[in-house]
């Protein structure tokens, strides 16, 4: 199923909703369309709206301040664009850089997408004592990244079009 992302009237991103809502919204005159898709349409006997990808409120929403994205498995490995920290190959698995025996948690910071075989390899050691070398250190991303990543990921393998373009 399409989702659309919604911004803020501010333009920060707020959430991703079906299809079928962001219609409605926009309808409704609560929203309006920022990125359309270049070839579908919404046709009804009244209507005649551009397929939209992404959508900005008319109207301000107050939202409570969220200081942290939650962390999660398939977080990580969006995160990571399911692409192994210690090889590049494609990451199905998520690898504890100091393991969870050792003190190490479900942190962001403590977490890397990794292939099913370097995984094994590292087993319960860190990464300097296995002798493997982290491609990219781990990071937290802001609550907004990983809303956006996440839609990303929602919308098939890679970033949407509408995320591609302006990065």
């Amino acid at each position: 199923m399409r989702e659309t992302l919604v911004l803020n009237a501010s333009f920060e991103p707020l959430a991703a909703v079906s299809l079928r809502r962001a219609v409605v919204l926009v309808l409704q005159d609560k929203a309006v369309v920022e990125q359309a898709h270049p070839a579908l349409r919404v046709r009804a006997a009244a209507v005649d709206l551009p397929l939209p990808r992404v959508i900005r409120l008319c109207r301000y929403v107050r939202v409570p301040f969220r200081r942290r994205a939650p962390w999660s498995r398939r977080g990580v490995l969006v995160r990571d664009r399911h692409a192994c920290a210690y090889c590049g190959r494609r990451a199905t698995t998520v690898d504890h850089v100091v393991p969870r025996s050792r003190g190490g948690g479900d942190t962001w910071l403590n977490t890397v997408a990794s292939c099913a075989e370097d995984n094994r390899r590292k087993a319960n050691r860190t990464p300097e004592e296995a002798g493997m070398r982290l491609l990219r250190a781990p990071f937290e991303p802001t609550p907004a990244d990983a809303l956006v990543l996440g839609l990303g990921a929602a919308a098939g393998a890679g970033l949407p079009d509408w995320l591609a373009r302006s990065a």
